[in-house]
């Protein structure tokens, strides 16, 4: 049986118990409604619908070892002859597909997922009745060719000056952090700011969370409109020092290292946003750790009785979850290559959709798998969890059809063994072992005309 088939056939129920965990995380009413919703929906019969390209998007983050039509081949995502004989395409077929369906309706697919994964993974663990969220941002390298160069822009380089070797792409994400799962994305051309990116999933927060912000995203104008206690969103942050520092005057100190502050606008930002009033009230934590330099953590929260200080110190920690996302869908997801395959933009963005679809589909099995283990999902090892789904997906088409939903069933109890130490509390100076390399950049080679 073909894996492809069986997810497929799950929404018209054909086999009610295939794929059950699959068919509970994307259900294949969602695919058609974003397809709908896009104008993207297949007018006629195809050998490559465009369900079936959906499938191929989120197969291509998942099979990063295999090549975009062996993806195509092993989830058996094309339609048979008339004579039943199991269908082939091209590579040509499979960019012009790709071409029609564009990257709208993976953008609505993760959007529909996101809403009902990450809402509930935020629900189920909680910090003093908020959702815990965190916002960064990373960069993704893309192939080299014209099209993206000119769409995506390339960053500078202190090596030799110029530019970079590779177009890059910018992308800023909101993450439930306790679990990994990613809520909202948006990117754009490495141009283009991490805060210009981020004013756009302000809108995504939901009523009681608290959103922990990497400090770059440090701004006065931003805290306004980020907070709103009438709602219960909150935000904390690491406060800049050196010339980017806010200023402030402390009102009142409610403990040790624990103060109300009244934040001002700089010069250039009251110039900007005059409609902005002269002070915001926040709290200010100071906090010293073993192996760390002093530093300042900002807040909304001003109860300290109900937020108290050194939880708040504790909790601002938890960023670093999101900067193991990044870990895992750049070093593991990709396999290290971390350069995307797609040569066109509007196919780079589909790519990137799909990745964070494969992405928070294995994050979610596993965070099921982590139940029965009784650990909270981030004790589940990403990596190994990746390799057991590949398997079961490389091996499923050759089970019988009754036997999925034990299989499926084992795959839970394995990933459930999965589970890794505890981290210690560690602090690392920031160094490397080994040195970029001193070689010359390739660059393309102009041809000189011979003078005759």
């Amino acid at each position: 049986m073909e894996v492809g088939e069986a997810i497929l056939a799950v929404g018209a129920g054909a086999r009610p118990a295939s794929f059950e965990q699959f068919r509970e995380a994307i259900d294949p009413e969602w695919i058609d409604e974003a397809l709908a919703a896009t104008g993207k929906a297949s007018l006629r019969r195809r050998k490559f619908p465009a369900a079936f390209v959906v499938w191929l998007v989120i197969g291509m983050g998942l099979f990063r070892d295999r090549a975009i039509a062996q993806v195509v081949r092993h989830l058996d995502l094309v339609l048979p002859t008339p004579r039943g004989v199991r269908g082939r395409v091209t590579n040509g077929a499979i960019v012009r597909a790709r071409d029609r369906l564009g990257p709208e309706p993976l953008a609505a697919l993760f959007r529909q997922t996101a809403h009902v994964w990450a809402s509930a993974a935020a629900d189920a663990q909680r910090w003093r009745g908020l959702a815990v969220y965190g916002l960064d941002g990373t960069t993704l390298r893309l192939p080299d060719t014209p099209e993206n160069e000119k769409w995506f822009g390339r960053p500078g380089t202190s090596r030799g000056g110029g530019a970079a070797g590779y177009p890059q792409l910018r992308c800023v994400v909101l993450s439930v952090l306790r679990q990994h799962l990613v809520t909202a994305a948006r990117f754009g051309p490495y141009r283009v700011s991490e805060l210009e990116l981020g004013a756009a999933l302000w809108g995504e927060l939901p009523g009681h969370s608290l959103v922990i912000l990497d400090r770059g995203f440090t701004a006065y104008a931003l805290f306004h409109r980020l907070g709103d206690r009438a709602h219960e969103r909150h935000w904390l942050v690491r406060a800049r020092g050196g010339p980017r520092a806010l200023n402030w005057s402390l009102v009142e100190r409610l403990g040790p290292g624990d103060e109300l502050v009244d934040l001002e606008p700089s010069h250039g930002t009251r110039a900007a946003h005059p409609e902005l009033p002269p002070t915001l009230r926040v709290r200010a934590i100071h906090v010293r750790g073993r192996g760390f330099r002093p530093y300042v953590v900002l807040t909304s929260l001003l109860d300290s009785a109900k937020y108290p200080a050194a939880e708040l110190a504790a909790l601002y920690h938890e960023r670093w979850e999101l900067e193991l996302t990044f870990d895992e869908l750049k070093t593991h997801t990709l396999e290290r290559a971390e350069t995307l395959r797609s040569k066109a933009p509007a196919r780079v963005e589909q790519e990137v959709w799909g990745l964070l679809l494969a992405y928070n589909l294995i994050r979610l099995i596993m965070a099921r798998a982590a139940v029965r283990a009784g650990v909270p999902p981030l004790r589940l090892s990403y990596w190994n969890s990746v390799l057991l789904v590949r398997g079961f997906w490389q091996s499923a088409w050759d089970l019988p059809p009754g036997t999925l939903a034990r299989h499926l069933d084992t795959l839970l109890d394995q990933l459930a063994l999965l589970v890794i130490p505890e981290r210690r509390p560690r602090h690392y100076p920031r160094a490397v072992k080994i040195k970029m390399t001193n070689y010359p950049r390739k660059r393309p080679r102009r041809r000189r005309n011979r003078v005759k």
